[in-house]
């Protein structure tokens, strides 16, 4: 049986109207038929930008780049509240709304930078009781959903003229802009709800080298981007031969020195001396060993 070895990263520009899962579907008609893709952080329909896709081998490195930080900008309805948070849902104006002075809104805001707790919206993927919350919220069943903490480092307002608020956000994994609106317009006191929103920015991948669905396969194939990008945020170690080909056996590794930076136990990228990736392995730094996590057996053998 015939199985595709390519693999990389492919960072797309994601059109509005579309699931994150049409866009693979998409995508797949680039590549062989049984080259396995895979998207890095879900976008609503509603929304455009950065969504990377993770291709071949490449599929087990998704987790690195949804832990990576991420960039919005987002355009809020003021004075109105939607049951999905966002234009895609019923929208009901809120009677007697009064436009907030830019004083009011910019210290609204400025409280939501920092850990926070965060709902997510009734039309989310989280599960409840093993049922994707969407799929509940569209039967009209009542979804009640836990919050979780969530880190956003910053907003920056960018444009206010009630009913319309424009921000940049700078946030961690899981934050949820919709869930962003909806509560800075329940703390102003009129709701709020996403009409626009678009992702900039995640880790290292931009929208501005994003390839669009309009591209064709010989250019999505020339526009792959090595799977050792996914772990750039990763304190980085390169092994000799011998200790590498240990670690890429399921051995426990012992190094010099700690990597670069670290001074407690935590998830490193091993590298061959050629630059290849060849593991994601954890740092025990009392030990000063690597045990391997995920091995990619190098191409420098």
């Amino acid at each position: 049986m015939f199985v595709s070895n390519i693999e990389g990263l492919l960072v797309l520009d994601k059109p509005a109207g579309m699931t994150s899962r049409a866009v693979v579907d998409r995508v797949q008609r680039w590549f062989p038929k049984r080259t396995r893709i895979g998207h890095a952080g879900t976008l609503d329909p509603l929304a455009t930008g950065v969504l990377v896709l993770c291709l071949g081998g490449s599929t087990r490195l998704i987790e690195y780049i949804q832990r990576m930080e991420k960039v919005y900008r987002t355009r809020l309805l003021l004075g109105a509240r939607s049951d999905s948070d966002d234009t895609d849902g019923n929208i009901t104006p809120v009677p007697g709304a009064v436009a907030a002075d830019a004083a009011t809104v910019a210290a609204c805001v400025a409280g939501f930078v920092g850990t926070i707790e965060q709902i997510p919206p009734a039309y989310s993927a989280v599960k409840v009781s093993g049922q994707r919350a969407y799929d509940l919220a569209r039967r009209g069943e009542d979804v009640s959903l836990s919050s979780h903490s969530v880190h956003i480092y910053s907003i920056q307002i960018l444009n206010y003229a009630y009913p319309h608020l424009e921000l940049e956000v700078r946030c961690g994994k899981g934050t949820y802009i919709r869930s962003l609106a909806r509560d800075v317009g329940e703390r102003l006191g009129f709701g709020a709800l996403v009409q626009e929103l678009r992702r900039t920015r995640i880790g290292p991948f931009t929208s501005e080298g994003a390839l669009t669905l309009d591209a064709d396969p010989e250019t999505a194939r020339a526009r792959l981007l090595p799977a050792e990008m996914a772990v750039a945020e990763l304190p980085r170690v390169v092994l000799p031969d011998s200790e590498r080909k240990r670690l890429e056996q399921g051995q426990v590794v012992a190094v010099a020195e700690s990597p670069a930076g670290m001074d407690k136990s935590k998830e490193v990228a091993v590298f061959d001396a050629a630059g290849g990736l060849a593991a994601v392995a954890m740092f025990d730094s009392q030990r000063r060993t690597l045990q391997p996590v995920k091995v990619f057996h190098s191409k420098n053998q």
